[in-house]
């Protein structure tokens, strides 16, 4: 844990609590957007820093060189994903704290690029006006789960979505995460910015300005997905910070989270070599 007294200056904040994803053996590994994002984007050139809430269990040094602030330490949140034939379900079994604009170090509030990555509905909505100065970006997935008191994850509509989603720059979600409703997709879709919907291996749909444009993505052999959500989003933050351009930013995010899946765990994030062909395709 980062102490305050020790931060050094950011550019990318990212916000939202590390996660344990149970195995099959009963060991847990250290997961979530705050992970993947958080990796991505350092490997992307940024000086990055988290503000999560976690428990001693949490192996947060493998997210070294970025830099970690433990607002409020207590127990870490705990997911479990189960394969069944109609799909994925998924449990949580504990959730660490809320946060809030107050937990963010005062050195880190000038961030230029803010992301805000909820998995368990932990993000307070005074987080949505707390960066006036930076481009305000969102991965609303966790705030999309109602966790029942046994720990099973079924859909929610986005609570107050009419005026929160209005006040991100840019926001990124999956099909699965709005259960392919159609309808549903268009409504959100109407009220951002700039909205950015990823499809598996099928690639990703961009509303942005009155349009939406379809990008493919190439074909690769799957070992792992894990994480592919989450690289897509940073990346996509990175390069539409980078040029105000959300065609060429899906395009960039579409190439490498398409390579994430053929490693896996946390190796997932791009390698320098992959971010330079990335370039020079988009270019």
């Amino acid at each position: 844990m980062s102490k305050l007294t020790t931060l050094k200056p950011i550019d990318y904040l990212l916000i939202g609590h590390v996660t344990s994803d149970l195995q099959s053996d009963g060991s847990g590994k250290l997961g979530g957007t705050a992970s993947y994002s958080g990796l991505t984007a350092h490997k992307l050139g940024h000086n990055v820093g988290l503000v999560s809430s976690f428990g001693e269990d949490a192996a947060t040094s493998v997210l070294a060189p970025i830099q970690v602030y433990n607002a409020k330490p207590g127990q870490t949140t705990c997911f479990r994903n189960i394969a069944t034939p109609s799909g994925r379900q998924q449990y949580c079994y504990q959730r660490a704290s809320i946060l809030s604009a107050c937990d963010v170090p005062e050195a880190w509030q000038n961030a230029s690029l803010v992301h805000l990555g909820p998995v368990a509905g932990e993000i307070d909505p005074d987080l949505f006006d707390a960066f006036p100065n930076s481009l305000l970006c969102c991965t609303p997935q966790g705030m999309l789960r109602h966790i029942a008191d046994d720990g099973k994850v079924t859909f929610q509509d986005l609570p107050g979505r009419e005026h929160l989603l209005p006040k991100a720059h840019a926001v990124v979600l999956s099909s699965e995460d709005l259960q392919g409703d159609e309808r549903l997709i268009e409504e959100y879709a109407s009220l951002c910015k700039l909205l950015v919907l990823t499809e598996n291996k099928d690639g990703a749909r961009v509303y942005w300005k009155q349009e939406v444009r379809k990008f493919n993505a190439p074909v690769k052999t799957s070992i792992d997905e894990t994480g592919a959500g989450d690289i897509f989003a940073a990346c996509f933050f990175h390069h539409f910070f980078m040029t105000r351009d959300a065609w060429q930013a899906a395009r960039f995010a579409v190439e490498l989270s398409a390579n994430s899946v053929t490693r896996q765990y946390l190796e997932s994030v791009p390698s320098p070599e992959e971010i330079i062909r990335a370039k020079v395709q988009v270019d």
